[in-house]
């Protein structure tokens, strides 16, 4: 992908210079947005901005550009790439200034940058479902910012990994939170639970949508914490992301799920989610 957005501008992508000063470079202090791409149409980027522009809001940033402005922006930086199945990024730092704790003057223009990348659905791994391990949640409470404070999040995704694991589920004490980088839920005799969004998790854009989809199709959703155990117990379990879509777990620190296969309610969610992007992007 050729081009990006810096400052508002579409640029080539080997022009691109950021200061060595940059906040977001220096303390990681900023925020940021993935938005799917299918067919070169985005999916759910209204949501998305919002969530932008709310995260930004918490962290004392204000981010002059509205959601249609940044929508537009985005649309055209996908036209300029020739993107058809993928993602944008985009983020906002609070800009460049001399290295101090403190917040820089108000003056003082925020970084803005975009960029897109192709990313095929991952549908095998829809299909067949993916093996994760528990994690201790060590990260902030503030988690319902998308800030690119995401140290805690990429140790807990690591270990997954060298476990030869998709995604690490995160718990503080006995009480499940959230995964690495997308929302968790278990099913137990055909309900729905995952935690509910307070400071604790990222209230996931397909996280939103899937309690959507289940409200308008006659299916039990609860957003209620549930426990290692509940966990350990569950009829299903799956994860909810940008990226992932709705994916089914279905080994859990080297045991199986249930029958160790994708249940009857997660891939009932997942073509649900399915059917409305279709509807929204066309086929996929």
């Amino acid at each position: 992908m050729d081009f990006i957005i810096i400052n508002g501008e579409i640029a080539k992508r080997s022009s691109a210079r950021i200061d060595i000063e940059d906040r977001g470079y220096q303390f990681g202090d900023g925020v940021y947005e993935v938005v799917r791409v299918y067919n070169g149409k985005m999916y759910t980027a209204d949501e998305h901005l919002q969530r932008l522009h709310q995260s930004a809001e918490k962290i004392g940033m204000k981010i002059d550009l509205s959601a249609a402005s940044l929508k537009e922006m985005m649309g055209e930086l996908i036209e300029k790439n020739t993107l058809q199945t993928g993602i944008v990024y985009i983020q906002f730092t609070r800009g460049t200034a001399p290295r101090n704790h403190n917040f820089p003057a108000s003056n003082v223009p925020l970084t803005f940058v975009a960029y897109t990348k192709e990313l095929a659905r991952p549908a095998e791994n829809m299909s067949r479902g993916v093996e994760a391990i528990t994690e201790e949640d060590i990260r902030w409470l503030r988690c319902d910012i998308k800030s690119l404070n995401l140290l805690g999040n990429l140790l807990a995704k690591q270990k997954a990994a060298e476990a030869g694991c998709f995604e690490a589920i995160l718990h503080r004490g006995e009480t499940v939170t959230e995964g690495s980088h997308t929302n968790v839920a278990i099913v137990k005799n055909g309900i729905i639970y995952t935690h509910p969004a307070t400071n604790l998790i990222l209230n996931g854009i397909t996280r939103q949508k899937a309690l959507e989809l289940c409200s308008f199709n006659g299916m039990q959703a609860e957003e209620e914490a549930f426990s290692l155990t509940d966990l350990a117990e569950a009829d299903e379990v799956f994860m909810m992301g940008t990226t992932t879509e709705i994916m089914p777990i279905v080994k859990i620190n080297g045991q199986p799920v249930a029958d160790g296969l994708p249940g009857i309610v997660t891939l009932k969610l997942q073509k649900l989610l399915g059917d409305a992007i279709i509807k929204k992007c066309g086929v996929i």
